[in-house]
């Protein structure tokens, strides 16, 4: 279900950074969209701030004929110590701008995307099914010294085309 992770992934970065191009995050050098996929990166000690990490925790898969129908849980963990020059007295409504970004990201329509191989050598390859997802669900917020964190998940679906692993 690598095709089904890796398009959402780049559906949801790309909404983001349209919605916010100043969502970006500086790993190793690069300054990217602020949205991060936790099984692609280097493990660190401390996750940075003021960007979403995705991680894919459930899986499921129904039916045995030629095109199951697969359901994944993808969590956003994300966290905000607000900005240094407020002294941090921000972090509850920077924490609501990137839940209102997430929600905008997952929750317009349309809420399926065509499924892609961004493994095919010739490059960026669209496949026959597309995969969807469901609205967002967000957690309670968290403090965790000073920051304010939160967890929300989001169930996506996709058919497991033949010879997809």
């Amino acid at each position: 279900m690598q095709h089904a992770k890796d398009t959402f992934y780049i559906t949801v970065r790309d909404r983001i950074a349209s919605l916010n191009p100043a969502r970006t995050v500086l790993l190793r050098g690069l300054l990217r969209p602020g949205v991060l996929v936790e099984e692609n990166e280097l493990a660190v000690d401390q996750q940075p701030p003021d960007a979403f990490r995705l991680r894919w925790t459930e899986f499921s898969a129904v039916g045995n004929d030629a095109m199951p129908l697969v359901t994944m849980r993808c969590e956003f963990h994300y966290a905000t110590a607000g900005n240094a020059g407020n002294g941090g007295m921000d972090r509850g409504r920077l924490l609501g701008v990137m839940d209102a970004e997430l929600a905008a990201a997952i929750n317009t329509t349309p809420q399926n995307a065509v499924k892609v191989n961004y493994a095919d050598a010739s490059g960026p390859t669209p496949m026959q099914t597309n995969l969807f997802w469901g609205d967002i669900a967000f957690g309670a917020l968290t403090a965790n010294g000073e920051q304010l964190e939160r967890v929300a998940t989001v169930d996506v679906f996709s058919y497991q085309e033949a010879g997809e692993r």
